[in-house]
């Protein structure tokens, strides 16, 4: 049984692999890149070419992630800074009421399963993220974080 929801407004791009029990809609995919099962990819969201997005991840509208880019088993995009259900008086929240952050993940970098990656921030190039991290702040480049919230744990050379 195969159940991939992909809307007409997606973007693929040449030799994407997508696997079964995926949703895609309003977004844009590379050249060549994997998307695992049981991923949703939203409205606004920009994966780069040679991507693997491993299964059960969710990406968000306003992430954009960059060529060459790992990301692990059920890694977390979050788009709102201050999320609700209802405004002030009530009124269930709209498009209208929120205001979307976005994040950007930047070439070659990696994130570990189970992260989870909070809107407003920049994954650095060559940057790993380790698995289970809460990321709140910038990942500078070729360094590798871990942790909650996610700490520096060491430089890395690149191409290590």
């Amino acid at each position: 049984m195969t159940a991939i929801n992909i809307a007409p407004d997606v973007k693929l791009g040449k030799n994407v692999k997508i696997y079964d029990f995926v949703n895609l809609y309003g977004c844009e995919i590379g050249d060549n890149t994997k998307i695992g099962t049981f991923v949703e990819i939203q409205k606004g969201a920009k994966i780069g070419a040679n991507c693997k997005i491993s299964s059960h991840t969710f990406i968000c509208e306003g992430v954009t992630i960059e060529d060459e880019v790992f990301v692990g088993h059920n890694v977390t995009f979050i788009n709102d800074r201050y999320p609700r259900s209802t405004t002030g008086d009530g009124r269930m929240q709209t498009e209208a009421d929120w205001v979307c952050v976005p994040t950007l993940v930047k070439r070659g970098a990696s994130i570990g399963s189970s992260a989870t990656i909070l809107c407003g921030v920049t994954i650095g190039e060559g940057a790993i993220v380790g698995a289970g991290a809460v990321v709140t702040k910038n990942v500078e480049p070729y360094t590798v974080v871990a942790g909650n919230p996610a700490r520096c744990l060491r430089r890395i050379e690149r191409g290590e």
